[in-house]
């Protein structure tokens, strides 16, 4: 996708959400090609990323509340300090991502590949990790409170450093 194209959707959703939908319009970037993009402290609040490759992205401070992640690419993503708040990530591939201090209240990432993946001091409360990858992942500090995970960390062990080994 070239910059411009990419910028004319960015533009048209911020007037769709600073609107209320009755200007611009959602972004949809499902299955978009958006490899290396540098989306820091982008809005895309709503966005439909399903299918997206966002390998290596860098959505640090970025704001994605309620986007559509489904099945998306996001190995080596920087999402630092990102709002991901009530997010789908199910089936997403978040190996090697960093995800340090991030929000992902409420979070969907059933299936999701977590491998290796920092989320140092991140939010994960009431997240869904049901079936997700979470081997080698840095969870020191981060808030698990009510996050849902059937088998819990059955299989899993917690290093001292805070890595699920």
């Amino acid at each position: 996708m070239t910059q411009k194209k990419l910028q004319n959707i960015l533009n048209n959703h911020y007037l769709w959400l600073e609107s209320d939908g009755e200007e611009g319009e959602r972004a949809d970037l499902e299955g978009a090609d958006l490899r290396n993009a540098i989306l820091i402290k982008v809005n895309l609040r709503n966005a439909d990323l399903k299918f997206a490759d966002l390998y290596n992205v860098n959505f640090r401070n970025a704001d994605l509340e309620n986007a559509d992640l489904y099945n998306a690419n996001l190995y080596n993503a920087d999402l630092r300090n990102a709002n991901l708040e009530n997010v789908n990530l199910e089936y997403a591939n978040l190996k090697f991502a960093n995800l340090y201090n991030a929000d992902l209240y409420n979070a969907n990432l059933e299936n999701a590949n977590l491998r290796n993946a920092n989320l140092y001091s991140a939010n994960l409360g009431n997240a869904n990790l049901e079936n997700a990858n979470l081997y080698g992942a840095n969870f020191k500090n981060a808030n698990l409170e009510n996050a849902y995970r059937p088998e819990g960390l059955k299989g899993y062990k917690i290093d001292k450093e805070g890595y699920i080994i």
